[in-house]
């Protein structure tokens, strides 16, 4: 059974070792300010500061000297290797919403582990914070303030069709799927909406809009949620 390690009504920011910023941080804090480290991110957290609640992970990517410096009781050794950290520190949250910083940049294969795991996660809230743009799966149905001419992008990750409000190129009627139709710099005439049939959408917008996502994600109705998905993996005793 998977245990929790950090529960909060608030908005938390995991902080990853990828490439981010303490301004990153910063902007991630002011939305969701309790804070947990992924593995190596603890070394980005202490650089800004920043008294993390834990630090999650296989721990094969943290300094000795990161680790002098938090207290013992904070660190959670994960041991199992078929999940990346950021999914082992997902199942051992608890929070509205997550914005997590430091999983975009950097390595191709870790950016596309992340967004596979926010897909695996499709219950939660998860807001991924990169330098340029944010990236979040779309819920069933969905609407953010947005000014025209606003980039929006649609991602497949797999089969799935919608409709949409305030798109210049409208989706309505398109069996989008990874290989055949994605929706790639699409733009706003205005408030944007969008409705999903399937968990596997997912939008990239540009990091402006990170607190109005936030905040419409949080106002979602329990109804506009995805539900839980059956995802297997071994979780051994905490350590």
């Amino acid at each position: 059974m998977t245990y929790t390690i950090v529960e909060t009504t608030k908005p938390l920011t995991l902080i990853g070792g990828g490439e981010a910023t303490v301004d990153d941080v910063a902007s991630a804090l002011a939305l969701a300010p309790i804070c947990v480290a992924v593995d190596s991110g603890a070394h980005l957290a202490l650089e800004a500061g920043i008294d993390v609640a834990a630090v999650i992970g296989d721990m094969d990517s943290i300094s000795d000297r990161a680790r002098v410096r938090i207290a013992a009781e904070r660190f959670h050794h994960i041991a199992e290797q078929d999940s990346t950290d950021f999914d082992k520190a997902l199942r051992h949250v608890s929070a509205p919403l997550v914005v997590a910083v430091g999983f975009c940049g950097g390595q191709i294969d870790h950016a596309l582990a992340a967004l596979h795991t926010i897909i695996r996660r499709a219950d939660r809230h998860i807001v991924l914070l990169g330098a340029t743009d944010i990236v979040f799966l779309c819920p069933p149905a969905f609407n953010v303030p947005t000014p025209a001419g606003t980039r929006v992008s649609l991602f497949p990750m797999g089969p799935v069709r919608g409709r949409s409000k305030g798109l210049f190129w409208p989706i309505d009627g398109i069996d989008f799927a990874p290989g055949l139709q994605a929706g790639t710099s699409n733009r706003t005439t205005g408030p944007f909406s969008i409705e999903t049939d399937a968990p596997v959408m997912l939008c990239i917008m540009p990091r402006a809009f990170l607190q109005p996502v936030v905040q419409a994600l949080l106002g979602l109705s329990a109804t506009k949620r995805w539900p839980a998905l059956a995802v297997p993996h071994r979780d051994p005793p905490q350590s």
